[in-house]
């Protein structure tokens, strides 16, 4: 069976950073920090008080007032995000085939303000269930892909992934797939996740795997740099369109990139730690170049997973070098959540965003917050510490590992 090429022709993106591609493009090269204190509750008693959040959103800017009570703040992200996209595609125009277009999202979480206020009311009541009817439809981690799909009419294959931090890659992946294979012409992909509330905060706090970097948040997200602490928590949602290739030429869309090739694998070590010799993100990383077809000197961009967490940096970084072997020190690396924050369930979506953004533009968005190096990153890795830089950017790989070993990457081309 001959596979099907697959590119991107859509964008959309609700972030840290900026409301739209544009905003959010401009402050990545620029090395803006998302980051600062929680305004969305009082978070003075938790030992993390700051976040990377969603600013200057409006829900009423896409839905009605009756419309947005009835969604979580992950939906109104991820359906904004998707809205961006499917416009920017054009795939909302007459003459379209919506029985040929899908959906396939990822969310870690799904709806936890929803989950969190439905139960915090319960615990102050008398004990009798009073429940919104809205609660589960509101929570659900699928709920978002669904509306995304009954907004536009779009009846082809409809999904959500669940893989912690991994999701959205998780969806890229799938969606990559039902196209090449020739079950679906486009599906609106990506991920959302709303995590900046108390449940969210605290949780990762009692996990112990959050910066409380309290008097300094714009410098607390540090990958790669001896002082790291834990990461910033992020929300916000992606969208990419993707799109069979003579599709897409038959009907003028404009082009953003090529999707060559997907990769996944499993640490099979730890709920929360990686493989300390980065074995399961070695794996994903060869899995995805081998379905691209392509050699590890071809890669010229990695936008790593790199959290700013002590184990997980390092652990990455090894699993480059063994399967990069010299190439590693010729390559850009990357990691962009030292500007927005970890997304979780959306990080991959808003990282593909901004990998292929990097390869189409040639530029590489930087690793911020470098202040002192650590004695167990190699030199020689070029991690594009604290501005950007321009290169010819061929082909570029985007990583995203989730709780629980889940390990997924994604790799991507210019269009020729």
């Amino acid at each position: 069976m001959q596979l099907k090429r697959v590119v991107v022709t859509g964008l959309g993106a609700i972030t840290p950073l900026g409301n739209s591609v544009e905003e959010y493009w401009k402050n990545l090269i620029a090395g803006v920090s998302g980051a600062a204190t929680i305004t969305r509750f009082d978070a003075s008693k938790f030992k993390t008080q700051f976040a990377c959040e969603v600013k200057n959103f409006n829900p009423e800017d896409y839905f009605d007032k009756k419309e947005a009570r009835k969604l979580d703040p992950y939906s109104h992200y991820g359906i904004a995000a998707a809205d961006q996209a499917v416009r920017d595609a054009g795939l909302d125009k007459d003459g379209i085939d919506k029985n040929e277009i899908g959906v396939i999202w990822g969310s870690g979480i799904g709806g936890l303000k929803t989950f969190q206020d439905e139960c915090f009311n319960f615990a102050k009541g008398d004990g009798t269930p009073r429940f919104n009817p809205f609660f589960i439809p509101k929570m659900i981690a699928d709920i978002c892909c669904g509306h995304i799909s009954m907004r536009f009419g779009f009846h082809g294959p409809n999904f959500t992934t669940v893989s912690a931090c991994a999701s959205s890659t998780n969806a890229l992946i799938d969606a990559f797939n039902y196209i090449r294979l020739g079950k679906a012409n486009a599906i609106v992909t990506g991920g959302s996740e709303a995590s900046v509330f108390e449940a969210g905060v605290g949780g990762f706090n009692a996990a112990q795997a959050m910066s409380q970097r309290n008097d300094s948040p714009q410098t607390a997200s540090r990958p790669y740099d001896k002082e790291r602490d834990g990461f910033v928590l992020g929300e916000g949602g992606g969208s990419l369109v993707f799109e069979e290739l003579e599709h897409a030429l038959n009907r003028g869309a404009k082009i953003y990139g090529e999707v060559i090739g997907g990769g996944m694998s499993a640490d099979a070590h730890h709920i929360t730690a990686p493989h300390p010799e980065g074995l399961g993100a070695a794996l994903v990383m060869q899995r995805a170049l081998r379905d691209a077809g392509i050699s590890p000197d071809q890669i010229d961009y990695i936008n790593t997973h790199g959290t700013s967490t002590p184990l997980g940096d390092v652990a990455e970084l090894k699993a480059i070098s063994s399967v990069f072997g010299d190439h590693a020190w010729k390559m850009n690396i990357s990691a962009t959540k030292s500007m927005t924050g970890h997304l979780l369930g959306a990080a991959g979506a808003i990282e593909a965003i901004a990998t292929l953004m990097a390869v189409k533009n040639n530029i590489i968005p930087p690793t911020i917050n470098h202040f002192t190096d650590d004695p167990d990153v190699d030199p020689r890795f070029n991690l594009t510490f604290n501005k950007a830089q321009e290169r010819e950017v061929r082909a570029a790989i985007s990583n995203t590992f989730g709780f629980g070993g889940h390990n997924a990457a994604v790799v991507m081309k210019k269009y020729i």
